[in-house]
């Protein structure tokens, strides 16, 4: 570093290990650090939250984010790769219930679920770079797992245990893996990209469940479950080796809030994800059924629909949180979204289904970043790790009940009344944010 106020900033932190990093702080060049500050001040209220220092640099370049959420690629490719093969696996080949056969795949949620929070203390307290580099890792170890999972096949209840341990690692690394990549990604690319971070890394989650399920399938028919957990361990070793390369960025000395601080900060905005969320677990869950139930053909054309547009819409309109800011993006997306749920409740015929689950995935496309961005303005720089991670929760938590919920649903009313459900919870969630977005411009600044 050459700059002389880089090298005196660096000397005041002389006390931290360089491994002790935190979201949103990078030094590089000073002039960099002075165009941030200059953004802050006019993106941000003025309060002793919000303009806390952090030096960063501004390129958000779009190479140079997805440099960052390509981890979060790696990690939902290691997800996604036995996902399609471990139901049949479990229930048709090994012989065990339906029930098991959804558990080995159901617990990788429950294990990200429940590691979110320490995920998110882990970026915070020690760094981006030393969560995504754990992450990465307990996903290679997952792969190990399943080889030697596949080779225990003929004593099935050992096999089984295995592939528990293997989904289980898979969803710690998850956790670790993508809640670091966002942080890592925006101390690079500078706060000011958050929405730009947050939008390419959910590209990178779809993208890889997109590719990584129709490939484990493939893979699995030629070469057998040995070859998945292979696969993920070498692409998981060379991940590491590019993510050891890259520079950590170090951490500002400063408070950290306690945990059910960060928690009371960010939970509102959390319920509006969880309900907005709702639409699209909902479509995700049950539109094949629903399909079945009216005799159509084409459910996968539904997904297609919603994969497609939800991606557009990242690519092309995600700049428009920076411009709008994130209430006002929400608060459209879900006004958009609403309409997705209502004309699935209603489709008499499969063309209006298709234009629902187009408008469930323009709507919900950048609900996410919209509201994350506003979530982490909540807390200092020092804690935007666990605050994140905690956001991250509602989506995970959203996901985890949507199916006994409308399932119940529609054991009693049926299958039209689970979409009516979910446009009910997007209605909820489009009156938490207006609610939200009204106490934000009424309060006074953070203390």
């Amino acid at each position: 570093m050459r700059n002389r106020p880089i090298k005196t900033l660096a000397a005041s932190l002389s006390g931290y290990s360089n491994w002790r990093t935190a979201a949103f702080v990078a030094l590089t060049r000073s002039s960099s650090a002075i165009d941030y500050h200059l953004a802050l001040s006019e993106n941000m209220p003025s309060s002793p939250i919000a303009s806390t220092p952090s030096p960063a640099t501004s390129q958000g370049g779009t190479w140079q984010i997805v440099g960052f959420v390509y981890f979060t690629f790696i990690c939902y490719i290691a997800i996604s790769l036995p996902l399609a093969v471990l139901p049949p696996f479990v229930h048709l080949r090994m012989g065990y219930n339906a029930a098991l056969a959804g558990l080995v795949i159901s617990i990788q949620s429950f294990a990200t679920l429940c590691s979110r929070p320490w995920a998110g203390r882990i970026c915070d307290l020690v760094g981006a770079k030393i969560s995504v580099m754990w992450g990465v890792g307990a996903c290679a170890v997952s792969g190990v797992f399943l080889v030697i999972a596949s080779a225990l096949y003929p004593i099935h209840w050992l096999c089984f245990s295995f592939l528990l341990v293997s989904r289980l690692l898979l969803g710690v690394g998850q956790s670790l893996g993508s809640t670091g990549s966002i942080l890592w990604g925006v101390s690079s690319a500078g706060q000011k990209y958050m929405a730009k971070v947050i939008s390419f890394n959910g590209i990178a989650c779809y993208g890889a469940m997109a590719l990584g399920a129709p490939l484990g399938v493939v893979m699995e028919q030629h070469w057998g479950l040995a070859s998945l957990g292979l696969v993920i361990i070498f692409i998981c070793a060379v991940s590491l080796v590019v993510a050891s390369c890259k520079s950590p960025i170090p951490v500002l000395p400063g408070t950290h809030l306690s945990f059910s601080n960060v928690l009371g900060r960010v939970a509102p905005h959390g319920l509006a994800l969880a309900m907005g969320g709702m639409g699209f677990s909902v479509l995700i869950m049950f539109i094949t059924l629903f399909y079945a139930s009216r005799h159509w053909n084409g459910a996968a054309l539904c997904l297609t629909a919603f994969g497609v547009a939800f991606i557009l819409v990242r690519l092309f309109f995600a700049q428009i949180i920076d411009q709008w800011g994130g209430f006002q993006v929400a608060i459209a997306s879900l006004a958009v979204e609403v309409f997705g749920p209502g004309l699935l409740w209603l489709a008499s015929a499969p063309w209006m289904a298709l234009a629902g689950a187009l408008l469930v995935g323009c709507g919900f496309s950048l609900v996410y970043p919209a509201l994350g961005v506003e979530a982490v303005k909540r807390v200092p720089i020092q804690n935007r790790g666990t605050a994140l991670a905690i956001f991250s929760v509602c989506s995970d938590v959203s996901f985890f009940l949507t199916g006994p919920i409308a399932g119940t649903m529609i054991g009693i009313f049926g299958y039209a009344s689970a979409f009516l459900f979910a446009l009910l919870c997007v209605f909820l969630s489009l009156g938490i944010t207006i609610v939200l977005r009204y106490r934000t411009e009424r309060s006074a600044p953070l203390a």
